[in-house]
């Protein structure tokens, strides 16, 4: 699969592609990469840039020198950046009517299933929208112990988290290569990777950074969460003109396939998780529609039995106490036990604020 396979795309940009290293701001590539996700939206592609550069682009605004911020200041440093790079997204990208919104994420909301939840369906809301979001790691309140520490890690999660078909790592390089290319004159290109572990083994990655804080090794350790994910990875150089479409061109870069499918992916994810927390028991009406693929809704639960929160994983049976499927519940124990036996039109009257109206989503369900 490639780009023009591909339906839901995310693309990784280091600081390096924004900022060059004179501090000034790369305007004209900027508007060329902005050119590139035009294309692809009128393919119908739907696009989530994961961007770094607040750090660098709050240093340039206040004149510090990166190198030499602690913690704490590049916090700071982090929240006046963020404005500027977001400014300077919206400026480039309403030139070519593309609209934007931004999402800070920190480690913990993409590994905690149920604020990784909550962030895919915000994701999948934004692309109904038709607006392409920004996600940033949260600098301005992550701490060392809840940092990525790099972008093309997040990257990795955010790509598991909208079920994306391929994510695109921007580097100032053109991919993987047999060994370091700025100090061996023999290094050769690896045009593909179909076997993650055996295919990596005999080449060197130390030293194969790139100018922003990742270098190769996080790459692969991207490659393995795509991997997992049943999402497609390339690694390509972002320093020419319109990348993406150079990527579509076949030009030099290096791609990682995964071997699973994505749904097969979600699936082992949702089996494989941790023993029910609950139980809910459904009549046959609701039955019938789960297996046509529908979502699971409060008017065909019968009885809730355990205690669970929301975003828990739990078992689903039928009346006869038979278990024919199992989902991650959009709704705590305790309020299912309210809403249950009313139409999703009543749910908001019920528990008295606004919330989802199914009780388990058929992207959340696995049939047994």
């Amino acid at each position: 699969m490639y780009l023009k396979d591909s339906k839901i795309i995310v693309v990784k940009i280091g600081s390096s592609l924004i900022v060059d290293k004179k501090k000034n701001i790369r305007k004209k590539w900027l508007q060329s990469f902005a050119q590139d996700i035009k294309r692809l939206k009128k393919k119908n592609k739907k696009i989530v840039i994961v961007s770094s550069g607040a750090i660098a682009l709050g240093c340039k605004k206040m004149n510090y020198n990166k190198t030499k911020l602690k913690l704490d200041k590049s916090q700071a440093i982090a929240s006046v950046g963020q404005i500027e790079l977001m400014n300077l997204f919206s400026k480039t990208f309403s030139k070519f009517k593309l609209d934007i919104s931004q999402i800070l994420l920190t480690l913990e909301d993409t590994e905690e299933r149920r604020r990784s939840i909550n962030a895919k369906r915000t994701f999948e809301n934004l692309f109904k929208l038709d607006f392409i979001p920004i996600v940033n790691e949260n600098d301005t309140i992550a701490t060392s112990e809840i940092k990525y520490g790099d972008n093309d890690r997040l990257a990795s999660r955010v790509a598991q988290i909208v079920s994306a078909d391929t994510l695109v790592l921007l580097s100032d390089v053109d991919g993987l290569y047999t060994k370091n290319p700025k100090m061996f004159k023999d290094a050769k290109l690896i045009k593909k990777i179909d076997n993650l572990n055996k295919d990596i083994q005999n080449i060197d990655t130390k030293g194969m950074t790139e100018l922003g804080s990742g270098g190769m090794n996080t790459k692969i350790e991207a490659a393995k969460i795509c991997n997992l994910a049943g999402c497609n990875m390339v690694i390509a150089n972002g320093l020419y003109m319109s990348p993406l479409n150079l990527i579509e061109n076949e030009k030099n870069c290096t791609w990682f396939y995964s071997k699973v499918s994505k749904l097969h992916a979600r699936k082992k994810w949702i089996i494989s998780s941790i023993s029910p927390k609950g139980e809910i028991v459904i009549d046959e009406g609701a039955k019938k529609a789960l297996q046509n693929g529908k979502s699971l809704l409060a008017a065909g639960i019968k009885r809730v039995s355990g205690k669970f929160r929301k975003g828990d994983h739990i078992k689903i049976v039928d009346i006869k106490k038979k278990e024919f499927a199992r989902g991650l519940s959009s709704f705590s124990s305790q309020e299912i036990k309210r809403i249950m036996g009313h139409h999703s039109n009543e749910i908001e009257k019920i528990l008295g604020y606004i919330s989802k109206s199914e009780v388990v989503h058929k992207d959340d369900m696995v049939k047994i």
